[in-house]
């Protein structure tokens, strides 16, 4: 065989190894927007820096003020993402959110979808909520709370929201994470108004890192969280317009897209996610909720691990839960031989 020939079947043998480790995802034909295209300052104008070439922009807290931006339109249903690295070292109290909302517009029967970065102590898991509303309904919170399987202030990594009539998912990377299936139960509980999308960074001090133990120290502002390539699909309207816009071919696209549909491995990682990482949930609260709202779906193996008040059974990291579910000879979570890799 001549070297050429050797060359050519090195080169297939290295394309064959490397497509072994290939993973279809569900993000990889976005559409994605400049700032100037889709996006506005909301506050903390000098906070808000933009890229030269307006391709990302960093949201920045300090003792002054914190900051933030708005999406230019409404829609009526949409995809909406970004890839987001968060601030580094100690951010205790320190609250960046990036959600959808209507309520400048809809003050007292506002809808709402959430994904809040809880703040963190150095050397600590990352803690994150998930939280929905629909027509005001706040008293109604449907938070979940997680830790995340890797340092989201090491690089970046995109966050997404789906919402359509039917379904919303929440994603992290291609990883969904939570999938809320609309139930005609909800009623009005379900977001059905549109919403822009904002991205924010602030102060909560008082509840944001375990109940508001940990404050926010300013010997470590500003806080910086970095976004980049935004993706917005969605059918953009006039929410106080006389004649509603007709937004059936936009929702057909959103349904037709691959961040839309959870396929089997995507499933599983979901469910691997919410064993190992999932520390609190509204569904299974039954202190407020004694019988769980009409969307939950209740997993037996997830509902074993929670007490009550929808927290865990078990404080502490995840060696500890397991020593002392062995201890109680309780069913051990599945293992994995790489606790990171969900995919």
């Amino acid at each position: 065989m001549s070297k050429s020939s050797y060359k050519i079947m090195f080169f297939l043998i290295i394309i064959v190894f490397l497509g072994l480790g290939l993973r279809s995802s569900a993000f990889t034909n976005l559409n994605t927007l400049s700032f100037e295209e889709s996006l506005s300052p909301l506050f903390g104008d000098a906070n808000l820096v933009r890229s030269p070439d307006d391709l990302s922009v960093r949201l920045l807290l300090d003792r002054y003020t914190g900051s933030g931006f708005i999406s230019s339109n409404m829609y009526q249903h949409g995809f909406y993402s970004s890839m987001i690295k968060l601030p580094a070292d100690y951010t205790a109290g320190v609250v960046v959110a990036f959600y959808t909302s209507n309520g400048d517009v809809f003050e007292k029967t506002h809808d709402e979808l959430d994904i809040e970065f809880l703040g963190n102590i150095k050397g600590k898991p990352w803690r994150f909520q998930t939280n929905l509303y629909g027509n005001g309904s706040t008293h109604r919170g449907r938070e979940e709370r997680y830790r995340l399987w890797f340092d989201p202030s090491k690089e970046f990594h995109r966050y997404s929201i789906l919402w359509t009539p039917h379904k919303i998912i929440f994603w992290v990377d291609d990883v969904p994470i939570r999938e809320v299936i609309r139930s005609e139960a909800m009623g009005a509980d379900y977001p059905a108004k549109p919403m822009s999308l904002y991205a924010t960074i602030w102060d909560a001090s008082d509840w944001a890192t375990s109940g508001g133990k940990y404050k926010a120290n300013y010997k470590f502002a500003p806080f910086v969280a970095e976004f980049k390539s935004f993706s917005l699909d969605g059918c953009s309207v006039d929410p106080i317009q006389e004649v509603p816009t007709d937004c059936s071919d936009s929702v057909e696209f959103l349904e037709s897209q691959d961040y839309s549909s959870i396929n089997s491995r995507q499933r599983a990682a979901m469910r691997r996610f919410r064993q190992r990482f999932m520390y609190y949930s509204y569904c299974y609260d039954t202190v407020r909720y004694p019988e769980p709202p009409p969307e939950c779906v209740i997993v037996p193996a997830e509902k074993d691990r929670f007490r009550d008040t929808g927290r865990l059974k078990f404080g502490g990291t995840e060696a500890r839960e397991r020593r002392r579910n062995r201890r109680q000879q309780r069913p051990v979570i599945e293992s994995d031989p790489d606790e990171r890799r969900l995919l």
